[in-house]
């Protein structure tokens, strides 16, 4: 029996909270969440895709590790870890070093919060991510536009930030799109640490009214709404760059 005609669930119940007050705050947090994620991860993973493909042996095994490390453990865990960092560390801060003399300190709990919890697990997760992405998008660049820049006297650091990352990242933009979408969905992790967004108030208000079925049907409705804006987003920017990255890769 489909959904629209099963009588065990209360279709008003949905129409009811579909725009209520806490969905709309829960909606408002999870794009927070992920606008502020996907901006620490293309920043992060920016910075990841330079080290690894430094000619530093330090840089690239510490950009190996990183992604290593936050690709190969579920997000799920990430998100617990950081929301239970106070079981680990009571305080956190600055200390004399080689004493236990705090020059800053702060109360864990009180400094990360769970929507500073879920930026920090989103965030840094989402930057192994971006780093294979923008590492890709630097490799697609053709490797005679850094020979003639060398030739003309450019350093490799003005050439990588003048010349090669602008067009990787152009490269980069429809892939980064995919991943906003995913990162999306992933939000909806969150919720096992209360960390305020949509499903979290959704699952709220089922405790209260014992109505999880329905509540999960709001929630899923404005997630899909997310993702199809982030997919119409993704095949303009396609549609549009479409006739440039040729263009880019063939100089």
């Amino acid at each position: 029996m489909s959904i629209a005609q099963n009588p065990n669930i209360d279709h008003a119940t949905i129409v009811r909270y579909q725009f209520a007050p806490a969905i709309l705050a829960g909606l408002r947090t999870t794009v927070i969440l992920a606008v502020i994620s996907a901006a620490v991860g293309l920043v992060l993973g920016t910075v990841l895709a330079v080290m690894r493909l430094s000619q530093n042996p330090v840089l690239r095994w510490a950009s190996a590790t990183y992604t290593w490390a936050f690709r190969g453990t579920p997000l799920l865990v990430q998100i617990l870890i950081w929301g239970n960092l106070a079981l680990l560390f009571k305080r956190l801060g600055v200390y004399v070093p080689f004493t236990n003399i705090p020059l800053v300190s702060f109360d864990t709990n009180a400094l990360i919060t769970p929507l500073v919890a879920s930026v920090l697990a989103l965030g840094l997760n989402e930057a192994a991510y971006m780093s294979e992405i923008v590492r890709s998008g630097i490799l697609s660049v053709d490797r005679g536009q850094v020979d003639a820049a060398r030739a003309l006297g450019l350093t490799g650091g003005v050439t990588m930030r003048r010349i090669v990352l602008p067009q990787a990242l152009v490269i980069a933009i429809p892939p980064f799109v995919n991943q906003f979408t995913n990162l999306l969905k992933a939000t909806s992790l969150v919720s096992v640490i209360a960390g305020g967004d949509l499903l979290t108030e959704a699952e709220n208000i089922a405790s209260s009214n014992l109505r999880t079925i329905e509540l999960l049907l709001v929630a899923s409705f404005w997630f899909l709404a997310l993702t199809s804006l982030s997919t119409i987003g993704q095949h303009v920017a396609e549609r549009r760059l479409g006739a440039h990255l040729p263009a880019v890769r063939s100089r």
